[in-house]
């Protein structure tokens, strides 16, 4: 790969490091040209073709896209139109029309089959995803394996949730956001088809076009009847959500976006699965146990927080500042950013890394500004990091990145307040009683997670009921789970049908209805 081009804005060097290079055989070109080797039907010269009517199709309008990591060329998604998004769903009824008769014995053997393939070509995936939403090498891998791990679970044991259990009536359409391509995407998507249903997927908009292509062509070739399309939200919405072949909606991605997805499927009747983000919080309230906290929160900022489960607000008890500052701190100053395929040798492993650049160099400077903005308006600086003994190459684009920095008591005006950066950015709260602990923890109308810290086993059985997030941890992160583990939200953070184990297929899947399927629906509105 070519060095950055003298414009791009260098890191500040650490000089006593030695010099980096990137790893040999993992540049983009090396990456791209796998892909078109594995999946010529996929791939062009310079660009991907979208996935619909069983056929890899020429047409969209194409965009740059550059890599997060250093500003590298990359291809961008071939966006459709409205009305071209709306032959592909009707082309996905046909397709589900035919596949929901298929037996159950030859869906299994079919998504089994794309299991293997998937493995045969795990590391490619994993590179993608490193160049494509820069993915620590440790973090990609992970993404991939649990795709796979979790759909074979389904796999070897979907028969007894399928008793009594049919196909919907239409394709599952799925919106999700680029974080977890994999894990979250092509996971459900390989579920959902396994029930019996034809499915389609639009990548998301900042990430993970090659790899989603990858995913879905090697699905393809297995026969599993996949629609893959690119394009905005505002050009494909009426397609992918409103149209009446849809016969589910998924989506995964934030409250602005949600809300009008959340709207249409209720207008609509429509069965739905919304999670959308939430500010999750870590609770400290008579607590003593400080080794364990610092050994976890290295942990915490794993893909600098660009995750639903993250946990960006820790709000504590006043009297336990000063200890909760001695164990954070050191923690947190430890924290390893950088390019994620920089070596010092050829022959050396890739880093371990605790995350590497944001999903863009936009999203960097928007929560830059919003912790400038917050201090000037009166929170604290607890700690702010430096890209200055980052793991960067020589001269390379750094835009995209930004140190860990912590915040006591950012100001009510502030996005960091109530929402979710999406980023590496923590805000400490301070209180006084357990119900401003629990109003702290509760800030942000529902969340996925959270966990509260505390000595007594009964004070934590106490609170933890009042508070509104899915999952309560206790001195434990709380994560998104998979296989038999149920997920939802509570409040604004999730709408629709919840999901994991058997939900997931009762999500996807209709049968003697006569109790609403388990969720968060409208009162007005309970699920048939």
């Amino acid at each position: 790969m070519a060095p950055a081009s003298p414009d791009q804005a260098p890191a500040t060097a650490n000089t006593l490091a030695p010099t980096l290079t990137l790893k040999q055989g993992t540049a983009w070109t090396d990456a791209w040209q796998r892909c078109r080797d594995v999946a010529p039907e996929a791939f062009l010269d310079d660009r991907v073709r979208n996935l619909w009517a069983a056929n890899w199709q020429p047409g969209g309008r194409t965009l740059p896209a550059t890599s997060p990591v250093d500003g590298t060329p990359i291809a961008g998604p071939p966006r459709l139109d409205a009305p071209t998004a709306h032959q592909a769903v009707r082309a996905a009824l046909d397709q589900h029309r035919a596949w929901r008769h298929v037996p159950l014995a030859e869906r299994r053997a079919r998504i089994a089959a794309t299991l293997d393939a998937l493995t045969e070509h795990r590391e490619l995936l994993a590179l993608l995803l490193v160049w494509e939403i820069g993915k620590p090498w440790r973090l990609a891998q992970a993404d991939v394996d649990r795709a796979i791990d979790g759909v074979r679970w389904y796999v070897d044991g979907v028969e007894p949730m399928l008793a009594d259990r049919a196909p919907l009536d239409g394709p599952v359409s799925n919106i999700a956001s680029w974080n977890y391509p994999m894990s979250v995407l092509v996971h459900a998507m390989l579920v959902q088809a396994l029930a019996g249903n034809a499915v389609i997927a639009k990548t998301p908009t900042d990430g993970g076009l090659a790899c989603l292509t990858l995913a879905c062509a090697l699905a393809a070739r297995e026969g599993v009847p996949i629609t893959l399309v690119s394009g905005s939200g505002g050009e494909l919405s009426e397609a992918l959500v409103r149209a009446p072949e849809i016969g589910c909606v998924s989506f995964v991605g934030g409250r602005d976006t949600g809300a009008a997805v959340a709207t249409a499927v209720a207008d609509l009747g429509k069965r739905h699965i919304l999670e959308q983000e939430g500010l999750n919080t870590w609770g400290i309230w008579n607590y003593s146990n400080w080794d364990a906290l610092s050994a976890v929160i290295p942990k915490l900022f794993d893909y600098g927080k660009q995750r639903c489960t993250a946990y960006p607000r820790f709000v504590v008890q006043r009297s336990l500042f000063d200890r909760f500052l001695d164990a954070y701190l050191p923690a947190v100053r430890g924290i390893r950013i950088g390019h994620p395929l920089a070596v010092a040798d050829p022959a050396d492993p890739l880093p371990s890394l605790d995350f590497g650049p944001l999903i863009n160099a936009a999203k960097a400077k928007e929560l830059t500004d919003q912790v400038t903005e917050a201090i000037d308006r009166g929170a604290v600086p607890v700690h702010r990091g430096t890209l200055a003994d980052g793991h960067f190459l020589p001269g390379q684009d750094t835009s995209a990145y930004v140190p860990p920095v912590t915040l006591l008591n950012p100001p009510s005006s502030s996005p960091l307040h109530h929402a979710e950066p999406f980023g590496p950015v923590d805000t400490i709260v301070l209180v006084d009683t357990e119900a401003e602990l629990l109003a702290a923890m509760n800030a942000s109308n529902g969340a996925l997670v959270a966990t509260l810290s505390t000595d007594d086993r009964a004070t934590y059985d106490r609170l933890a009921p009042q508070i509104r997030a899915f999952k309560v941890g206790h001195d434990k992160p709380r994560s998104r789970g998979d296989r038999e583990e149920l997920f939802g939200g509570f409040g604004a953070s999730w709408r629709g049908a919840f999901v994991g184990g058997e939900l997931l297929i009762r999500a996807v899947t209709q049968g003697d209805e006569r109790e609403p399927l388990p969720g968060n629906f409208p009162e007005y509105h309970l699920m048939p």
